[in-house]
This record gives C-alpha cells, structure tokens and sequence, in this order.
C-alpha cells in the first residue's frame, strides 16, 4: 500500500504504524468462535479514528458489509487473484480422509460439498506458520492472493475455480479507509482506486450485507465477467448452495440483482 502510494505520489512521505489486532492475538482458538469478521480491522480502524494515522489499509475480505462509522472506503486497490488453492496436494490426489487444515468455515463446507471424507484440523497463523503446518499425506487451504504477495505461488499444487469454490466477499483485494472527514487523504487515495474492482467489491458487499451482520453461516460470492456467482450453505442441515447471476450493466441494478439473490438463497436454507 505505502509503494503504490508513492509511486502515484512522488515525493509523498508515508509512515508505516504497525497495529495488533484480535485476530492476530487470539490464535489459540478458532476465527469464527471470536468474532469472525471484523476481528482483524477494529484495531486498525481505531488507530484513523484516534488520529494515530491517516487510513487504514485492510484485507477487504476481513471487511464487516456495514461501514464504520466515521470512516470512508476511499479506495479499492486492483484485485489480485480471488481465488483458494491447495498447497500440499491436489483434491482428486488426497487419499481417503486425508487432512486438510484450514481456519475458514466456508472453505470447509465447500470442500466438504465434494470431498464429505476429509478430515479437517483447524489452521491459524502468518502465511509461513500457516505453510509449516501443512499436514502429513494432506493439504492445507491458502488464498493464492497471499501467495502472490510473498513469492511463494511455486508451493501451490492446484489452484481452486472459483465459480464452484466461491472466495470469500472481497477476496484479492486491498481496500483502504480514512476519517469520514479528511478530504486530503481521500483525495490521494484516488489514485489507487481501481474502478472495476471497487464495482465487484462492492456487488459483493452488497449480497453479503443482505445476509445480515449477524449471518455466521459459511457465505461466498465473486464477481466475475459479469456474472455474480454465490454459494451459502448450513453444514448442519446439509444445506449447500450455489448459484450465478447474470448481472444488469448499472451499478445500482447490479446491487439490486446481488441483494435479490442473497436474500433468495437465504430464504432456502432457512426453509431446509
């Protein structure tokens, strides 16, 4: 974030300050039993909002869909890949209830929904912690946007299509906040915005705001060429969902159309 900054600003001096969060203290348990979303940004947005610094730059898939208050979303960085992936194995490779050790319940539920035999084992630290841990005759899952970002995309064995395993809302992008009111930084942050992934982004947000903040039900969406695809699932019911939605060309006819399906597919989970 600092390097595109800069190189859209030359000559503009950018201070790095470093912030602890939830997520990044409580790796003794899993993501979903402390908060789920949210529990890697609040740190960081109280840092703008107490003046410790200008913006908040955030994994946009760690984004709660309501905005907070007395911040602005001024820029939405150009999507890296969405998509998961395997590291350790391919699917079709893994034996007979082979481990898979990821954190996130809807890769769970998505994998699951295909491979009902794997045995998951839960999966919390950094990338390398993350990497160390990859199990014995299994796999592990990783967004391909961190591997991407650290070099490391030679240790992916199979990249995931997203229209069957939908990321998560958000995925491969950085999306950066500053006070509601700092027009200065809002006005740099322009030029890091990227038009077409702040469109997807935020169709995105818009079906998983339609869920409800309190939604903890593993929940996917991605929008690709156009098209919306979705999944929702109750691994408890045996509820799993996907869809795809063609979308509108304007904005707000695109939101609509999200915010339909979601509350569609919510509608049939809920009814079994």
């Amino acid at each position: 974030m600092a390097d595109a900054l800069t190189a859209a600003h030359p000559g503009l001096e950018v201070a790095l300050v470093f912030v602890d969060t939830t997520g990044d203290q409580r790796q003794d348990v899993p993501l979903h039993t402390i908060g789920g979303q949210g529990v890697f940004v609040k740190e960081v947005q109280r840092a703008v909002l107490d003046g410790r610094a200008e913006l908040a730059a955030h994994s946009a898939k760690d984004l709660p869909s309501t905005p907070a208050d007395g911040l602005l979303l001024a820029a939405f960085c150009e999507r890296r890949s969405a998509a998961d992936a395997l590291v350790g194995a391919k699917l079709h490779e893994l034996p007979e209830g082979a481990p898979v050790a990821t954190g996130s319940v809807r890769r769970r539920a998505q994998l699951s929904a295909v491979r009902p035999d794997l045995a998951f084992q839960e999966l919390r630290g950094n990338i390398q912690t993350r990497l160390s841990k990859l199990p014995d005759g299994g796999a592990i899952v990783m967004a391909v946007a961190a591997m991407q970002i650290l070099g490391l995309t030679d240790r992916i064995a199979q990249v995931l299509d997203p229209t069957t395993f939908v990321p998560a809302v958000g995925q491969g992008c950085v999306a950066v906040e500053c006070a509601a009111d700092d027009a200065a930084t809002a006005a740099l942050l322009t030029a890091v915005d990227h038009p077409a992934t702040r469109a997807a982004v935020e169709i995105e947000r818009a079906y998983l705001a339609t869920l409800g903040s309190g939604c903890s039900l593993p929940v996917g969406a991605h929008v690709a060429n156009g098209v919306l695809h979705a999944f929702l699932a109750d691994p408890d019911r045996g509820a799993f969902l996907r869809a795809r939605e063609t979308l509108p060309g304007s904005r707000a006819d695109a939101i609509a159309a999200a915010e339909r399906l979601a509350g569609s597919m919510r509608d049939e989970v809920a009814s079994g």
